[in-house]
């Protein structure tokens, strides 16, 4: 096989498998009405059902990307896909909503061991002078896939039912699985200990936050439950922190953030994925709850959002590796910033559609802009042999974002707000779109802050020794 051939084997298989597991994080966004009245889901339920992909997923992101390097990048994402469908086909078969965010659970550990291997894998593949092309495609497949899943998500539902979301990943993995071990190339990075204190340090930590602000505003924000649960996690956090910085081999090493660059692109795509997931968590569902829109309408109507990605990411990313990145990354976190707050200053229970349609096209063009450039970014300022690790900790980040602004704009909408009446949960969307167009506002400013140069030098293995040895 030619390395040209080998190439675009990756790319093709690399791509297919990021689009898929990517896919999954909001494709359930326009089928949460009609899992509310199938499965009797509250609220609180739904919010599971998002983060309990998305909290494995970022949880588990790391362990993936250092399973790769130690057992073999090809085998861990063949292993990743096979976990996956196994979690589609649980959710598919689900007979009460605690079941499906169960299997959604599973499937979210599936897609953390495929999500950074394929930018490694592909990473690898491509000559260098082509590297920014190729990532700006990686950026704008994963960014498109997250979009789309509210199209996606209703054409099925209206299709056929919420189910058939979850069975069309089960033949997509059985191909993929055997296309990987078949045509991918085995690689390994810098071997090491699993970290599995920080896994467990994290894990729980951020199960005990996101447990408090899903529950805060039924228990009550001063009740033991919501303040022990936000304490003990906080304190996890914080200790998971201290851990990675004394351990010799920590799942996400700290030193990466002495890098301005990966330090404020993580801050960036931390409130980018904030405003974003929790936006369109309430606005698939405004559609059709407050507007009496199909699923199939729903997603349709979020289109014009959704579009952008497919034309404007690989552009920006070609044109990353000639404009600094942080002009392309602030312009696309401003415009997503100035969508979401036009949106919530707009947005009625009769509000035209056509009063939608271009905050939505400057929504997506945003969201374009952002992640076209931000891989790049992110894995210019590390050595090679530590691409694994600096792309699963950028993935668990934006991930990260993606849980707690699920989290903590449902609870702003819940308490402003809710499902009592159209009014109502306008009022609380609304809410919700202005605290997010801020953050978004705040990640903005963090990308126009990093360093102006194209390329940072990365962060050196020998920096951590001192670090390491002092602990």
């Amino acid at each position: 096989m030619t390395a040209r051939t080998r190439t675009l084997w990756t790319f093709a298989i690399t791509s297919v498998a990021l689009f898929m597991v990517s896919l999954d994080n909001l494709v359930v966004t326009t089928a949460l009405p009609v899992i509310r009245t199938d499965l009797g889901a509250s609220l609180e339920d739904l919010e599971w059902t998002v983060n309990a992909y998305t909290l494995t997923f970022a949880v588990f992101l790391l362990t993936g990307a250092a399973l790769g390097d130690r057992l073999g990048r090809r085998r861990v994402f063949a292993t990743g896909l096979a976990v996956f469908t196994l979690g589609s086909i649980a959710a598919a078969l689900a007979p009460t909503v605690d079941a499906l965010n169960v299997a959604r659970g599973v499937q979210g550990l599936g897609g953390a061991l495929v999500m950074p291997l394929t930018l490694t894998l592909l990473s690898a593949a491509v000559p260098a002078e082509k590297r920014g092309l190729a990532l700006g495609a990686w950026g704008g497949i994963g960014g498109l896939a997250i979009a789309l899943g509210p199209l996606v998500g209703g054409a099925v539902v209206e299709g056929v039912s919420w189910q058939w979301i979850f069975w069309l990943n089960v033949p997509i993995g059985l191909v993929l699985v055997p296309l990987a071990l078949r045509r991918l190339d085995e690689s390994h990075g810098p071997g090491g200990r699993l970290d599995l204190v920080g896994v467990g340090l994290a894990s729980v930590g951020l199960f005990g936050i996101v447990w408090g602000l899903v529950r805060g505003n039924v228990q009550g924000w001063a009740s033991p439950e919501i303040v022990g649960a936000l304490t003990v996690g906080a304190l996890l956090v914080a200790a998971f922190v201290v851990w990675e910085l004394r351990t010799p081999a920590p799942m996400l090493p700290m030193r990466f953030f002495r890098s301005r660059a990966f330090a404020l692109a993580n801050v960036a795509s931390l409130f980018m994925f904030f405003g974003m997931f929790g936006s369109i968590f309430l606005l698939a569902q405004f559609f059709q709850t407050v507007q009496g829109y199909s699923p199939l309408g729903a997603g349709l109507r979020i289109l014009p959002w959704t579009l952008a990605p497919m034309f404007i990411a690989p552009v920006a990313g070609a044109l990353s590796d000639r404009i600094s990145p942080r002009l392309i990354i602030g312009t696309g976190l401003t415009l997503q910033a100035v969508a979401l707050a036009w949106i919530g200053l707009v947005s009625t229970p009769d509000v035209p559609y056509t009063s939608l349609i271009a905050p939505f096209v400057v929504a997506g063009v945003g969201m374009a802009l952002f992640f076209a450039p931000v891989a790049n970014v992110v894995l210019s300022a590390v050595r090679p042999q530590e691409e694994g690790q600096a792309s699963g900790a950028n993935n668990t980040i934006r991930e990260l974002g993606g849980v707690f602004g699920v989290a903590v704009l449902a609870a702003i909408f819940s308490h402003v707000g809710g499902y009592q009446s159209a009014e109502a949960f306008s009022d609380g969307m609304n809410a919700a779109a202005l605290v997010g167009a801020a953050v978004v506002g705040v990640g903005a400013i963090a990308a126009f802050a990093m360093p102006p140069r194209r390329r940072e030098e990365p962060v050196r293995l020998e920096t951590a020794e001192p670090l390491a040895d002092a602990a």
